[in-house]
């Protein structure tokens, strides 16, 4: 994407070598936060990608956690609601859940029910995609309730990690390494 206001995203993305394992380039987006003029115009970009690639969506999921930084901002400029997929344990009501694969064992994601309709259009973002496990999972999940994931939305794909594909359902990277 050549868009200006992501080169000044990117601009302010700061890498972290050797965090939080040795041989892990850990990517911090949290300088885009601390500068308002560049967070909101990564807001608008995400809410442009989302009106472009599902312009009837009806709801917006957060994975747990920096998917949560984004995602209510964008339903709200999109007059939609928000839901978030949390690790087990962290919601109450009726959930459901689905468990997926980490680099050793597994976890365990999960989402009250109440917040999703049959069929329903839902937009899942996050802050990054690496491997894929989590994305997949999410994917998985939402359609464990009988909603529709029409998009998911990634601020940074790490490309070599080859996490897309592992994603079923379109996906869209707003900067990618």
């Amino acid at each position: 994407m050549t868009d200006s206001r992501i080169e000044r995203v990117k601009s302010l993305i700061k890498d972290h070598p050797d965090f939080p394992k040795p041989g892990i380039l850990f990517r911090d987006i949290f300088p885009v936060l601390r500068n308002p003029a560049v967070f909101q115009e990564l807001l608008d970009v995400m809410v442009e990608q989302v009106k472009a690639k599902a312009p009837n969506v009806e709801l917006i999921v957060g994975l747990e956690s920096r998917g949560f930084l984004f995602g209510p901002s964008i339903a709200l400029k999109l007059n939609c609601g928000f839901a978030p997929v949390r690790k087990k344990g962290k919601l109450p009501g009726e959930k459901e859940s689905v468990a997926y694969a980490l680099e050793y064992g597994t976890d365990i994601f999960e989402v009250q029910k109440e917040a999703f309709k049959p069929g329903q259009s839902v937009v899942i973002v996050d802050d990054l995609l690496a491997t894929g496990g989590t994305m997949k999972a999410a994917c998985e999940l939402i359609q464990k309730v009988g909603a529709n994931v029409v998009e998911c939305l990634v601020v940074i794909e790490l490309t070599d990690l080859k996490g897309r594909d592992k994603v079923t359902k379109p996906c869209t990277s707003l900067i990618t390494y």
